[in-house]
């Protein structure tokens, strides 16, 4: 069964909208007036401290978290005029993925890893016809090797869940992929490997798809990253080319950052 695309198919904007959106938890305003807007094609990181609020704003982006005041706009739908079935309906089209820092919240644990890719295709009704050629594609992207979807994903590495995750959240060919730590866990090797497949990610899917990475680490986001945004107790303190940011940082903030990671103007050069 096939099902109409959602209106974001044919929108020629940006990926993604804040405008003015603030986040309060009880008494603690933890985003404070945010104002950004991720190009489609664009990867934007957001980097900042435990605390500064980058995984409220992620989290945002689907409605796991309500705005308290301002819009938030996902390739031209104001998410935060959506509720009930409509909310659901939107969530389930697929226009927008998260990917989580724990890869086991996107895989069902008793359930192989290919199952749970196919399920996901299954909840935003992709065609059957075209399923195939979606999930070959995505395990090309990610460079996962078709035999390892057939284990569950205890039988997997940390990296590799994670490469299965994304395989997971791209067969429905999102607009916006919105990754929230998506390396912190891992070690140096599947960081790396992490790493590499945005990178080819980012090069193959060009202007049908944005990214907005969430990460402490500099270092990663400097070497996958166009865009690089820095939040701070709630706040955009620095928001510019990641070249420019990493090699002439304007905020203190934003440099003390820097400075925490020698490696990260060799990798950013990487880029140029």
């Amino acid at each position: 069964m096939t099902t109409e695309r959602t209106p974001e198919s044919g929108y020629q904007g940006p990926a993604l909208e804040f405008d003015g959106v603030s986040v309060d938890y009880g008494q603690v305003r933890v985003l404070d007036q945010i104002s950004l807007t991720v190009r489609s094609g664009e990867v934007v990181g957001v980097v900042g401290e435990s605390g500064s609020g980058k995984t409220t704003l992620a989290r945002t982006v689907l409605r796991a978290v309500a705005p308290s005041a301002g819009h938030v706009r996902v390739a031209g739908r104001d998410v935060t005029r959506l509720h009930g079935r409509a909310l659901r309906d939107w969530r389930r089209s697929g226009a927008a993925q998260y990917v989580f820092q724990d890869p086991l919240r996107s895989l069902d644990p008793g359930v192989t890893v290919g199952d749970s890719i196919r399920e996901g295709m299954r909840i935003a009704r992709v065609p059957t016809a075209d399923a195939g050629r979606r999930l070959d594609t995505a395990l090309q992207t990610v460079d996962l090797d078709d035999e390892l979807i057939r284990r569950l994903p205890s039988g997997l590495s940390g990296g590799q869940r994670q490469r299965a995750a994304i395989a997971r959240a791209l067969v429905v060919e999102p607009r916006l992929l919105v990754l929230d730590e998506p390396v912190s866990a891992l070690d140096a090797a599947s960081r790396d490997r992490v790493v590499r497949a945005l990178i080819a990610l980012r090069d193959q899917r060009g202007s049908s798809l944005a990214m907005l990475v969430i990460s402490h680490d500099v270092g990663s986001l400097a070497a996958m990253s166009d865009r690089l945004i820095v939040l701070n107790q709630g706040h955009i303190v620095e928001d510019g080319p990641t070249r420019r940011v990493v090699a002439q940082p304007e905020h203190p903030y934003t440099r003390r950052l820097i400075d925490s990671v020698p490696l990260i103007h060799t990798r950013s050069a990487n880029r140029a």
